[in-house]
């Protein structure tokens, strides 16, 4: 998380959101890596994105698109042996009671809650193995631009959508009637989430009315709003990373660490 003015930009009244009044709602993404000088060539490549160093150290490194910052780099996977992967943060008002609700109903706290000033974080995985964290303080600078800059939405594939929505649920308030929380729909077979009337997350299992697919491995994962989808696909293959998957408003892309993620038409949710 930051919470800087960047680079470059003039002086102007700071707006500060925190998460007493915006909760249950993704409010940052962050990407563990192993070579943090690769991982900022491969995304500037890709999502044209430029960077700034951050708060926590020379590890660390905020990513910005047209100057508001969208996402997080931690050069830690090797040095804290963990994962190449994207993972969500979810807005909370308090990171002790969502990691209490986190393992009373049956899911892992693998980092924290830790502080991170001006907030705490902690890393988390739901009972599925779908990991997640959670983000209790000030919301990035400006934080309504960074929710139109920042990823379309996230998306849990997941066993059991229903479930999952429950899980979820209970941890993060949604649907709680509180001032403030995230409203949950269902449609066409999936678990929508909104925030401010926003789509902001996704939750599904397949196709309606299936069992459970025991081969499928429950993740997060991160879309980012692009123009171009095709030319972000052809610079990842160019740049050391892969395509997964691909059509001509979405393809699913691997970068040159093995990390996942996304990139959708803009205008597509």
């Amino acid at each position: 998380m930051t919470h800087d003015t960047p680079a470059g930009a003039g002086p102007r009244r700071r707006e500060v959101v925190s998460t007493d009044s915006v909760f249950g709602a993704p409010c940052w993404v962050s990407l563990t890596s192993r070579d943090l000088q690769a991982t900022q060539d491969f995304y500037a490549a890709v999502l044209g994105w430029r960077w700034r160093g951050a708060e926590l150290g020379e590890h660390f490194r905020i990513a910005l698109a047209d100057g508001v910052p969208v996402a997080g780099i931690a050069a830690v996977a090797s040095m804290w042996q963990m994962a190449v992967a994207w993972t969500p943060y979810f807005a909370v008002p308090d990171a002790d009671v969502a990691v209490s609700r986190v393992r009373e109903r049956g899911g892992t706290a693998a980092v924290g809650p830790l502080s991170f000033p001006p907030g705490r974080a902690a890393l988390l995985a739901d009972r599925d193995g779908a990991t997640f964290g959670i983000w209790q303080g000030e919301l990035v600078t400006n934080w309504e631009a960074w929710r139109q800059a920042a990823p379309t939405f996230v998306r849990l594939h997941t066993r059991d959508a229903f479930d999952a929505a429950i899980f979820y649920g209970e941890i993060l308030d949604w649907a709680s009637g509180l001032p403030g929380c995230c409203e949950v729909e269902y449609e066409g077979g999936e678990v929508v989430l909104r925030s401010r009337g926003d789509i902001v997350a996704r939750i599904d299992s397949g196709a309606v009315e299936a069992a459970p697919d025991p081969e499928v491995r429950p993740h997060w994962q991160i879309h980012f709003s692009v123009a171009d989808v095709a030319g972000c696909a052809r610079a990842a293959e160019k740049h050391g990373g892969s395509v997964l998957r691909e059509d001509e408003t979405e393809a699913i892309l691997r970068d040159a660490d093995g990390a996942q993620f996304t990139v959708t038409s803009r205008g597509s949710r």
